[in-house]
């Protein structure tokens, strides 16, 4: 088969003959639909990361869309979503034609949801799914503040938060692209990214026309020292990503005074249950054009410019490959 081959850590994948993945006892064989590069694939890639140094060459690629070929627990023919844990161990990833992965880690599609579209999703969609609901407890009627609101994570994120029924959602955009991004999906306002914090949270403030009950911020930094500020009494500041720095100051007072919580998400603790029904409802919605993440879709022959875009953060939008 063709696949993306990373020959070396901290390479650029090449387009290339690699050999048909050899699925083991309690895995799937999936013919990949669609793949999407996103910044896990990166830090896997990397041998700087807390996963190590991966074994190279190796395909990349921690999630996709596909059709199973052979699998114990599934039908030839579903069409599912699966995981991979490419880079984090000695195992190809999904930027290939065939992958094969363990059966825990492939979830059924039974939504009328197009390939490019749930992969673009995926498990970022997740994230924010989980970061709001799970883990930040929201309920309707509350207010919402999303840091980094133009990235895939923040535009799930106000979406679900507007779907869910919040009084408000309010986004946080470094760039006009990203605006328009974080209005498509449906925020209420949008606050640009100033490195004031005072001044930031003073436009928090305003925009949500009170305290924020639910922070998603997939960011840190700046913006996660603003909104904490802005917490309402009970708030919940949920982070799950530093794409801004690895940290944030929070006020002792401001915790204590109003009962307000800093809590942190990773989709590493799923399970296999927990993930398939947040897959179920983030696919469930986009059926019904209720959430998406703006894509880019590319040929997989492409991988190379695509990953090296990526790299350098000169793709605002998700990055779907097909092969």
């Amino acid at each position: 088969m063709h696949a993306a081959v990373l020959p070396a850590p901290g390479a650029t994948p090449a387009w290339a003959e690699h050999p048909d993945p050899a699925p083991a006892p309690g895995s799937t064989l999936i013919a990949v639909s669609a793949a999407a590069i996103v910044p896990l694939d990166l830090l896997c890639a990397s041998g700087t990361s807390y996963f190590g140094v991966p074994a190279c060459p190796y395909v990349p690629g921690t999630q996709g869309v596909g059709v199973v070929e052979e699998s114990a627990t599934l039908a030839p023919g579903t069409r599912v979503f699966f995981e991979t844990a490419a880079g984090r161990a000695p195992v190809d990833g999904s930027l290939a034609q065939r992958c094969a992965t363990p059966d825990a880690m492939v979830v059924p599609i039974t939504a009328d949801v197009g390939d490019v579209p749930a992969a673009a999703l995926g498990m970022s969609a997740v994230a924010a799914w989980q970061a709001l609901t799970a883990r930040g407890r929201f309920r309707a009627g509350e207010r919402v503040l999303v840091l980094g609101g133009g990235g895939a994570v923040g535009q799930v994120a106000i979406g679900a938060a507007r779907v869910l029924g919040a009084a408000r959602v309010v986004a946080v955009c470094r760039s006009p692209e990203a605006r328009e991004r974080a209005e498509r999906a449906g925020a209420d306002a949008v606050v640009p990214l100033t490195g004031d914090v005072d001044a930031l949270a003073a436009a928090f403030g305003d925009a949500l026309g009170g305290g924020a009950d639910v922070v998603v911020d997939p960011v840190c930094g700046t913006a996660a020292t603003a909104a904490a500020w802005v917490l309402a009494p009970g708030g919940r500041l949920v982070n799950l990503g530093g794409a801004s720095g690895d940290t944030a100051q929070f006020s002792s007072a401001v915790l204590r005074g109003r009962s307000a919580e800093i809590l942190g998400y990773t989709n590493v603790s799923l399970t296999p249950a927990e993930r398939r029904a947040a897959l179920d409802a983030v696919l469930g919605h986009a059926a019904r054009g209720r959430l998406a993440v703006d894509a880019e879709h590319l040929p997989l022959s492409d991988v190379a410019a695509a990953w090296e875009r990526q790299a350098s953060g000169r793709a605002p939008r998700r990055l779907v490959l097909t092969p």
